[in-house]
């Protein structure tokens, strides 16, 4: 998951083009899950399953298996992406490896059998029926919009990118080795049935891929059937592989996963810099010289006193801290995760209301596809840079990169991907916050010594779409 391309990832190569919309939005039955807002959807994924129940039982403990003999369901879950899917989207231009990956398990290993190029839905179908090829399809979200639709609130649910993968598997035949991944995975039955077999994983709440030799993981924990409507959930680490079985024509399945590199480690190699920097401002201990020489040593066992100490230190300022500069991790959730389903209108975005004035009332669009930081000016490159506030949001994403990765591509309009958003003096931080954490607040109210500048900021966030005038 995540992002495609990543080293850990079961995607194939990167590839340099950006793949063009496909015009695939096929007509879907009545929906089924409930989208009125993200914990709804969620609950509504799991259901009958509480959500209490799922992240106090199983969430990164063990797995869960939902089984669901609801024909309404089945048929919801089969139009989010079939077999028949493929024949369309191959005649609008896919690639091997950036796109689609033909692979099937040989002797405990994954045999990638990708030709080069774009994709041929004839010598695709042929791989799938003469040599049993799983086909696995990379981020279907971007030419799906009931996945774009889901996948975007869970994005809002979690607080963490959501990437997918559709597998078609045909009957007697297993596209993967057994293996585990770096993500929260769940699994959802589209068509067929699928055989599953789960392991104790060797590495709890794992933090990379791996692939594990049987004769490691032992005898499965869990083996079980997926049918059409049915869901699969299972933790990070997770050892696990799947087959089709024989007199069934083929399986396919789509694997939602989340939660890659969202750790409290992560979060602290993300939080600390900033604490540090905050600190050593306030802190004469932090601004003292390191021993003669420490960078020379080898051993540093004289000096890790002195670090349990500052530490000790960084962790009293921290008690005492409301708010955490967080670096780089809020960015890149708000940089790559989808923009917002408007349905007919997405493409028509446009500010809410009448223009804001001093005597209006206002209030936020999109809270979940926003975010507030603190950080230095980018905009000046003096040695001694101010702070200044970032409010970054996902409204102007591409839906057609999404988890297609960063590292190298650029935009079809050869600009790499960038942040959108806006850049405030320091001095507007508690009016931002005032509407952050307001339903509504009048522009005469918010913050600010002059109502030139309350104007002006509620100008900005209206032409950025991120408030309404009503």
């Amino acid at each position: 998951m995540p992002k495609k391309g990543g080293k850990h990832a079961e995607m194939g190569k990167e590839m340099q083009a950006q793949c063009k919309r496909a015009k695939v939005e096929a007509v879907c039955s009545p929906s089924v899950m409930s989208f009125e807002n993200p914990d709804s959807l969620f609950g509504s994924l799991i259901s009958p399953i509480k959500q209490e129940v799922f992240f106090r039982e199983y969430w990164e403990q063990k797995p869960l298996l939902v089984q669901r003999n609801d024909p309404l369901l089945a048929a919801y879950y089969q139009s989010l992406f079939q077999l028949s899917d493929l024949k369309e989207l191959c005649s609008q231009g896919l690639y091997y490896g950036r796109d689609i990956n033909i692979c099937r398990c040989v002797n405990g290993r994954k045999k990638v059998l990708n030709k080069e190029g774009k994709v041929n839905y004839m010598q695709l179908k042929k791989d799938f029926d003469q040599k049993k090829a799983t086909i696995q399809f990379h981020q279907p979200q971007r030419f799906k919009e009931e996945l774009w639709k889901i996948q975007e609130k869970l994005e809002c649910y979690f607080g963490s990118l959501v990437g997918s993968n559709v597998y078609i598997t045909p009957q007697g035949s297993q596209g993967l080795p057994p293996h585990y991944d770096d993500v929260e995975v769940f699994i959802l039955q589209l068509e067929g049935e699928k055989h599953w077999r789960l392991y104790k994983p060797t590495v709890h709440l794992a933090r990379e891929y791996n692939v594990e030799s049987e004769d490691r993981i032992g005898s499965p924990t869990h083996e079980l059937i997926l049918k059409p409507g049915d869901l699969l959930y299972f933790p990070r680490g997770t050892i696990h592989q799947a087959d089709t079985p024989l007199g069934i024509s083929c399986s396919t399945h789509v694997t939602i996963s989340t939660y890659q590199n969202n750790s409290w480690g992560d979060f602290l190699l993300d939080a600390i810099p900033g604490l540090v920097f905050d600190t050593a401002k306030e802190d004469v201990a932090l601004r003292t010289s390191i021993p003669r020489q420490l960078l020379m040593q080898v051993d540093i066992a004289d000096s890790t006193k002195k670090l349990s100490s500052l530490l000790r230190r960084l962790a009293d300022r921290l008690e005492n801290t409301r708010e955490l500069r967080s670096s780089d991790m809020k960015k890149d959730f708000i940089m790559n995760r989808l923009p917002p389903c408007l349905g007919c209108d997405s493409d028509l975005l446009t500010p809410g209301g009448k223009l804001p004035k001093i005597d209006s009332k206002i209030r936020l669009q999109f809270r979940d596809h926003t975010i507030i930081t603190v950080e230095p000016d980018q905009e000046n490159s003096d040695e001694v840079r101010r702070e200044m506030v970032y409010v970054y949001h996902s409204l102007k994403n591409r839906r057609e990169t999404h988890m297609m990765g960063t590292d190298d591509m650029t935009s079809e309009e050869g600009t790499s991907q960038e942040t959108h958003g806006l850049r405030f003096p320091l001095s507007y931080l508690d009016a931002l916050k005032q509407i952050w954490n307001s339903s509504t607040v009048n522009v005469k109210e918010l913050n600010l010594t002059s109502d030139e500048e309350k104007e002006n900021l509620a100008l900005s966030l209206w032409t950025e779409c991120l408030i309404e005038v009503i």
